[in-house]
């Protein structure tokens, strides 16, 4: 059996704030609908937004978006949306010191591992480009026919849930050698790291 002492590290970046300047799934929204539409749709999003400032539930908001933007759209469309998109946002999001760092670890050999409330379908291309070993995100459901059906897959992977997919990924007893990120939604993933960057990136795309 091989000595779990010489396995390789693992780290752990979230993504929208942390990896990027801004959130992702928001510039997608905002890239795949079109000007007009998307601002159509903030509009209609007005009740769910001033019932955030109460419930502070960001999954419901993040859930009435997906209603609102994603409902019906057939899953294969969404992947190669998704995949235009981060061949075009790429240079535009990602912080150079982030990337630097991601960089850092891999060249010593460690496992990295997105972990990030945005859909993991959204993240996906960016995930490969990187040449993550993982991605860990929230899901988009879909019925039997392929079609968005404009709810999440289960829980939005922010605060606690991001441990509990972490160890249902790796163990109950995983170990990050590092944790990056830049919200309270992070603040338990970094907690379980032994290098711990909360809002350690500042770089902007040139």
């Amino acid at each position: 059996m091989a000595d779990p002492l010489d396995a390789p590290a693992l780290v752990a970046f979230d993504f929208d704030g942390t990896l990027t300047v801004r959130d992702s799934f928001t510039a997608f929204l905002k890239w795949r609908a079109g000007g007009a539409r998307y601002m159509l749709g903030c509009i209609k999003l007005a009740p769910a937004a001033f019932a955030y400032l109460f419930h502070r539930n960001r999954g419901r908001l993040k859930a009435a978006a997906v209603r609102e933007f994603l409902k019906g759209a057939p899953q294969k469309e969404l992947e190669a949306q998704a995949k235009a998109f981060a061949e075009w946002a790429a240079p535009k999001l990602f912080r150079p010191d982030a990337l630097a760092t991601w960089r850092r670890w891999r060249l010593k050999g460690a496992k990295t591992v997105i972990v990030t409330a945005s859909p993991d379908l959204i993240v996906a291309p960016f995930a490969r480009g990187l040449g993550a070993d993982a991605l860990i995100g929230s899901g988009l459901a879909f019925d039997a026919n392929d079609r968005c059906l404009g709810v999440l897959a289960g829980p939005n992977c922010r605060g606690p849930e991001k441990v509990r997919r972490l160890k249902a990924h790796y163990g109950e007893d995983v170990h990050l050698a590092a944790a990056y990120g830049d919200t309270s939604g992070d603040k338990e993933m970094l907690q379980m790291a032994d290098e711990k960057g909360y809002r350690v990136f500042r770089g902007k795309p040139s």
